[in-house]
């Protein structure tokens, strides 16, 4: 591997438009032969059923590899750094085979699997996936797609040129409630819609800390070096020392203690590891947003938060970015917040308290909690709204829809892309505590130079997202 994060040129960006429409013709070439005619795995016949390999098969990793097995996937190959956090996978499917490290697994197991489901913490999401793009395999990733904004850009061009079938798991917006959101609105049920809200409970593990001091042993199950990848070396630290604030936040009644640093789970608020409450949750709060309100790329994010530290994200931020008009929709402010941070609850709720997360639309003829309509006098005027959009199967069927050569996931990598750049440009708006400008055709901020290296980050030595 080469040293360092080298790249390869990156392509430009794509308007809502070709967002919607140019992975229709790259899924084109995704075959639906049998597989005895094509000679080989990776593609796909519509009766086949797909021969999937799990990476990061842990906790949420579990889960969802358990939903691919449900909806016909088939589960021959597991890869995870640590043999203790997936060994309730490794004990539900003994006959996979087994391997610590993906690059082994995927050269292993290249003639023999056809797609790739990945679960691990977001710093090593693109690496991995653009080692699954290069060997043409089906691939999907949990949310968000990346963890910086150049690798985004990096990993949906490649998808682009390997024409498989992508997915991330966001939360869909080709549901009935996602649908009936799109319909609602476009129907003009509350007016040109100005502003959005979107509030979330996360974060659900430390946040707002600084560095432990000193080290622990590395557990015989774990390949601490494989778990960092392409992210700076660390020494490993197991657990927060008794007291510490950090397990005030993750050890409360009638939830399950989440007392480690770094691994497992608590990945996500260290800023080299992870993205934060915003990364975390922000792909499945925006997926219906960014399709209702036919969202592309902002062009300012400005926040507000909590103490903010340079390895860890906030306790708790604001944060709202700026989207211009966009084909037949008004300029609109889209708002998110987190760490218990609510907008103020409207007047049409009538005293009703505001829930523990959600989205809030406000136009100009009335708000939407969902695709809950008020006041009421509107709500009856839109009660008959003819249902024009077709729901599908959630995530993980429209993945396998895909794979047998079907209509292309909901939240394929060309869309999640544009979910993601949102919640990593909302980021570094965060870190750097400015009021950004954004140039997505040139991927910088054009008013402040300091605020472009976050962009993109270099990796270690040894690392790269070319082969």
């Amino acid at each position: 591997m080469s040293s360092g994060n080298s790249r390869p040129e990156r392509g430009s960006v794509c308007s809502r438009r070709e967002v919607l429409g140019g992975a229709v013709a790259a899924m084109a070439t995704v075959a639906v032969l049998p597989r005895s005619v094509l000679g080989g795995a990776g593609q796909t016949a519509p009766s086949d059923k797909p021969i999937l390999a799990g990476i990061g098969i842990g906790g949420v990793g579990h889960g969802q590899l358990s939903a691919c097995d449900k909806v016909g996937f088939q589960i021959e190959a597991l890869c995870d750094v640590d043999d203790s956090y997936g060994k309730k996978s490794f004990d539900k499917w003994p006959k996979a085979r087994r391997y610590r490290d993906y690059r082994e697994m995927l050269d292993a197991e290249d003639k023999k699997i056809d797609a790739v489901y990945i679960g691990t913490p977001d710093h090593s999401h693109a690496v991995i996936t653009m080692a699954v793009l290069r060997k043409k395999k089906h691939v999907c990733c949990v949310k968000p797609l990346t963890r910086t904004i150049d690798e985004c850009r990096i990993v949906v061009d490649a998808a682009k040129q390997a024409g498989v079938a992508t997915q991330v798991t966001a939360s869909p917006n080709t549901g009935e409630g996602g649908c009936r959101t799109c319909e609602l609105i476009w129907a003009g049920a509350i007016g040109p819609v100005r502003e959005v809200h979107i509030w979330s409970n996360r974060p659900l593990w430390p946040q707002g800390m600084m560095t432990p001091s000193g080290q622990d042993p590395i557990p015989s199950t774990l390949d601490w070096d494989l778990w960092l990848g392409p992210a700076k070396e660390i020494p490993f630290k197991a657990t927060w020392p008794e007291g510490h604030y950090a397990l005030k936040q993750v050890n409360v009644p009638g939830r399950a203690p989440r007392d480690a640093v770094y691994h497992p789970w608590n990945f996500r608020g260290w800023w080299a590891f992870g993205t934060g409450a915003l990364g975390d949750m922000g792909c499945h709060h925006l997926n219906t947003p960014y399709r209702a309100l036919k969202l592309g790329h902002p062009t300012a994010v400005h926040a507000s938060a909590t103490k903010v530290f340079e390895e860890t994200a906030p306790l708790g931020s604001i944060v709202s970015y700026d989207f211009p008009e966009r084909e037949d929709m008004a300029p609109v402010r889209v708002t998110w917040y987190d760490g218990g941070v609510k907008p103020p609850c409207p007047p049409e709720r009538q005293g009703s308290p505001m829930p523990g997360s959600g989205t809030m639309y406000v136009g100009d003829e009335g708000i939407m909690f969902g695709n809950s309509i008020l006041p009421a006098d509107r709500a009856a005027k839109f009660r008959d709204v003819p249902k024009t959009l077709t729901r599908r199967s959630g995530t993980w069927g429209e993945w396998i829809e895909a794979c047998r050569g079907g209509e292309q996931a909901g939240c394929h990598f060309e869309w999640a892309g544009l979910l993601t750049e949102f919640t990593l440009l909302g980021n570094i708006a965060i870190r750097t505590a400015k009021h950004l400008e954004w140039d997505a055709e040139k991927l910088q901020f054009t008013n402040n130079e300091a605020a472009n290296k976050y962009v993109r980050e270099e990796y270690r030595s040894g690392w790269s997202l070319e082969a």
